[in-house]
């Protein structure tokens, strides 16, 4: 997942002003006695899945190469008596556990990592790295948290199934491949998830995600959370040859220098001010040698919107930005930059009711101060909700969970950091008391939305 410093700072500002109001009178499915039953199933359950997130966190994998943390998934769903299916979207997995009549609540979690090289430090830190499909070797690391996320949701299906006298309905349990790229979602959907695959349509769809606010901390709040997002490469094409000789050539290499320059004028001279528009260019690759002007330059670039008629000014500006720097280099109609579109998602909007109704459970969980229902939009963007594919109405609640150490994390307010530090950071850190409150988040979330055991 992408979180954008704008996510970053208002989570921040939302937990130090602590607050969201107090919730109105409203019932639980959850009682007090089947709370404390949640607590002891996973405080049971610590040491097995906090080993297990080590593991995790030591194999990280790439998008769409998730086959060990993948195996993961489907051996621990399946020896708890789930229905698995693997190799959805490539690498996804999904396990169906039917418990008698009542509602279906799927439940998502990614498992792919990102290409950063880790500088925790930690005992059980990450050292892989790995060659893409391009050739290029790239170091690896869960700097995201999607690693908690598997753990989590695995240690709620063991919660689920040790409760299962305590709830009815049906339960599907979803892990992803390939959410940083933003295609992983829309893969499985493309691979027959609800057709081919034939998994019952959910009555209520939710997903976690971690953030770098104290461990305790939970956002569930309604209305759109994170914008819609494209990737988009641009190949500049040009005439290579000798570094000595460049009226010889065609130096692509500047038409992507000058292009990546012009492009912030897209939003600060031709988007409303009042509009959310952020580009961003996260790579330009050119070249290997210094002597050397190659043939061609590779821009990356990302975009998040909220509003579809702010996308296609980013993108229609992007086009013609390259195309006219192209032209003014000399290059000819036929061989204008190449602008491809890579994964993307539209805006993440969460469902006010159901955000409502979970934090009511969770607010008994872990006090009223420590649930968040007011969350502003920010810039980070997921594809979690693509998931929905044909079954658009499904009520949908993501909900943000906080992984840092409570005192770390109080020193840096102290510093006048919002946070400690950021998702995709090389010291992004999940600390371990986070893993079983998060199961026990996931585990009462499922409670709540499922139908209550008969008598």
């Amino acid at each position: 997942m992408n979180f954008g410093r704008r996510i970053t700072y208002r989570l921040a500002m939302a937990c130090a002003l602590a607050a969201s109001a107090a919730a109105t009178a409203q019932t639980s499915n959850v009682s007090p006695e089947l709370m404390a039953k949640v607590k002891s199933e996973v405080k049971a359950d610590s040491n097995r899945l906090v080993t297990m997130f080590k593991d995790i966190h030591q194999h990280p994998e790439l998008g769409f190469m998730e086959t060990r943390t993948a195996a993961i998934v489907a051996r621990e769903l399946k020896a708890l008596g789930f229905d698995v299916q693997t190799g959805i979207g490539k690498t996804g997995v999904v396990g169906v556990l039917r418990n008698g009549a009542g509602p279906t609540v799927l439940y998502r979690a990614d498992m792919d990592a990102n290409s950063v090289e880790e500088a925790t430090g930690l005992q059980y830190a990450s050292k892989v790295r790995v060659k893409r499909d391009d050739g290029t070797e790239v170091p690896v690391a869960h700097m995201c948290g999607h690693d908690a996320h598997v753990t989590w949701m695995l240690g709620m299906a063991k919660a689920m199934v040790a409760l299962k006298n305590q709830w009815s309905g049906t339960l599907i349990l979803l892990g992803q491949p390939a959410e940083e790229p933003i295609l992983g979602a829309r893969a499985m959907v493309d691979d027959g998830l609800w057709t081919r695959h034939k998994l019952p349509t959910p009555d209520y769809f939710i997903g976690m995600h971690t953030a770098p606010g104290p461990v305790g901390m939970v956002v569930s709040s309604g209305g759109p959370k994170m914008a819609g997002t494209d990737q988009i490469d641009i190949l500049f094409k040009g005439v290579g040859g000798h570094g000595s000789m460049p009226q010889m050539t065609k130096d692509p290499v500047l038409m992507a220098a000058m292009a990546v320059v012009q492009y912030q004028a897209i939003v600060s001279r031709t988007i409303e001010p009042q509009q959310t528009a952020v580009l961003t260019v996260g790579s330009i690759q050119a070249g290997v040698d210094n002597n050397v002007i190659p043939a061609t330059a590779l821009v990356k670039a990302n975009l998040r919107w909220y509003d579809p008629k702010v996308r296609d000014q980013l993108i229609a500006g992007i086009k013609s930005i390259s195309n006219g720097i192209a032209r003014t280099y000399g290059m000819p109609e036929d061989q204008l930059p190449e602008v491809t579109m890579k994964g993307g998602s539209t805006p993440l909007v969460n469902d006010d009711a159901l955000a409502r109704r979970m934090a009511v459970p969770l607010r008994a969980l872990l006090g009223d101060k420590n649930v968040v229902d007011n969350l502003p939009p920010a810039t980070g963007s997921e594809d979690v909700h693509l998931l929905k594919g044909p079954h658009a109405d499904v009520p949908f609640n993501f909900l943000i969970v906080g992984v840092a150490d409570p005192a770390v994390f109080a020193k840096a307010q102290k510093e006048g950091k919002p946070f400690p530090y950021s998702a995709h950071n090389p010291n992004f850190v999940v600390d371990l008391k986070a893993i079983p409150v998060g199961t026990e988040v996931a585990t009462v979330s499922m409670l709540e939305l499922l139908g209550k055991r008969a008598p």
